[in-house]
């Protein structure tokens, strides 16, 4: 219990060294007024440093958990589950970015929807609306250069526009090809079609946005079974009771943490494919 009061005042401490060093209030302070010096200064690059690789490299955040683990359980076990840990955490922060950027880059081309219509209706010519349109919403990733070199010299701008929806989440962009190949061919009000195209494109945001926040008790509902065994253990070592060493010390100990992190396991994946399946279009 001791060791479990130390920790917990050590952690307690280090999070609060973090709040002070994120805090733009303390920093602008030592700016103006110039507390600290030059060694100041270098700790604080040190830490800006610290937090940027943790920043880009959160994963590694199981280390010090499993090293922990570790020593408080006397046992390589958390260490091996460490470095299971890792990988998959570093897929799952992946796979959120992933989803975090095709959300910026619909957002982006329903923005440059709006701007392409507001530059036609300005009176530009669509070459011209795209080009002024393009570089300020910067919608179009990679393939941006392609897409602005096709206004700009009069080349096949749908068929640029159909290549850059082949990214991550500019999906859109292949409507916005289409609007341009019917105003092109069949003389249809570009204008018109971006502009009901962009009504689209932000009524299916409002969509998403809507049933995310309807499962968002779903999810928590699974954050919460994920934490139940912590707090168990939690529970167990404050009523006196030593769960770390029963469960990697003993025959009986380590089939019931095999056991139950197989039916966590299980659990987890199988609630999150329900929710996941109910956040799917």
């Amino acid at each position: 219990m001791q060791v479990l009061a130390l920790v917990m005042a050590v952690c307690a401490g280090l999070a609060a060294g973090l709040t002070v060093l994120r805090d733009p209030g303390v920093r602008r302070a030592r700016a103006l007024f110039g507390a600290g010096g030059a060694q100041r200064r270098g700790l604080g690059a040190v830490g800006a440093m610290v937090r940027t690789y943790f920043d880009t490299r959160r994963e590694w955040l199981c280390a010090p958990v499993a090293v922990f683990l570790a020593v408080l359980g006397e046992s390589v076990l958390p260490l091996l589950a460490g470095v299971v840990a890792v990988p998959l955490v570093r897929r799952w922060l992946r796979r959120r970015a992933l989803r975090g950027e095709r959300e910026r880059a619909a957002e982006a081309v329903a923005a440059l929807c709006g701007a392409v219509v507001g530059e036609l209706r300005a009176g530009r010519e669509p070459g011209q609306a795209l080009l002024a349109a393009g570089r300020n919403a910067g919608a179009l990733g990679t393939a941006e250069a392609a897409v602005l070199a096709a206004a700009r010299f009069g080349g096949d701008v749908p068929g640029a526009l159909r290549q850059a929806s082949a990214g991550p989440g500019l999906d859109g962009l292949a409507g916005v090809a289409a609007c341009w190949r019917v105003a092109v061919d069949g003389g249809a009000g570009l204008a018109a079609g971006l502009d009901r195209l962009e009504g689209a494109l932000r009524a299916e945001r409002r969509r998403r946005e809507e049933l995310r926040a309807q499962l968002a008790g779903a999810w928590s509902t699974v954050v919460v079974l994920a934490l139940l065994p912590v707090v168990g253990l939690g529970l167990g070592a404050a009523l006196g009771a030593d769960p770390l060493r029963v469960l990697l010390h003993s025959p009986g100990g380590l089939v019931c943490l095999v056991t139950g992190g197989l039916l966590e396991t299980a659990g987890l994946f199988w609630a999150g494919r329900i929710v996941r399946a109910g956040e799917a279009p």
